[in-house]
């Protein structure tokens, strides 16, 4: 389980973006991600590890520090 899958998901909302785009600008990055593997974090279902974490931020273009925000 991970506390942030749901505030990458806000974001990702936020930006417009479908899994399936997210995933595709990870990967562009050169971090190595999935579309249902997005699907399983924002699901809070699989962890994640801090190189994750910044490359969420990355693709999303927020600082990794936004994620640990107050959920809404």
């Amino acid at each position: 389980m991970n506390v942030i899958g749901k505030k990458i998901r806000e974001i990702r909302m936020r930006e417009g973006l479908t899994q399936e785009q997210l995933a595709t600008q990870c990967c562009l990055l050169g971090f190595d991600l999935s579309r249902s593997t997005l699907a399983k974090i924002e699901s809070q279902n699989r962890q994640i590890t801090d190189y994750d974490i910044i490359g969420f931020a990355k693709a999303l273009r927020v600082s990794e520090g936004e994620f640990f925000k107050t959920i809404k």
